[in-house]
């Protein structure tokens, strides 16, 4: 893939995201969402740190599936059942996104949900991934 991260100067400076990111290649890959589910579909981990961390893996486990790796990534969405959790652990997430995924970011989103399709989970992740 071939992407580029747009980050406008009229635009506040992004942390830990690309405001827009031009991607060109021969295949897209959809990731479903991913929560904190281990390999016997057990929500796993008590803090959303933990969760979230998990959920990055099992997205990035699918990615690595279809051929793909972070840096791939064109699009993540992550939605949250407590946003005001999620901004107090941001620094902790960005480290667990950094040494997961690296910095090449994507353009991102978080959006609360009142829950998720596991009652037990607190994050989920999505996204999409432009391969070469």
């Amino acid at each position: 893939m071939s992407a580029e991260r747009v980050n406008p100067p009229a635009l506040s400076p992004p942390a830990g995201f690309s405001h827009a990111v031009v991607a060109t290649g021969s295949r897209v890959v959809f990731l479903a969402g991913q929560t904190a589910l281990d390999a016997h579909g057990e929500v796993v981990g008590d803090s959303l740190p933990e969760q979230f961390e998990r959920a990055l893996t099992n997205l990035l486990t699918a990615l690595r599936a279809a051929g793909g790796t972070p840096a791939d990534l064109a699009r993540v969405t992550v939605y949250a059942t407590d946003v005001a959790a999620y901004r107090h652990h941001a620094a902790r997430l960005g480290a667990i996104w950094r040494e997961s995924a690296g910095r090449d970011y994507p353009a991102m989103a978080v959006v609360g949900v009142v829950r998720l399709w596991d009652e037990k989970a607190m994050v989920e992740l999505d996204g999409f991934a432009v391969l070469s």
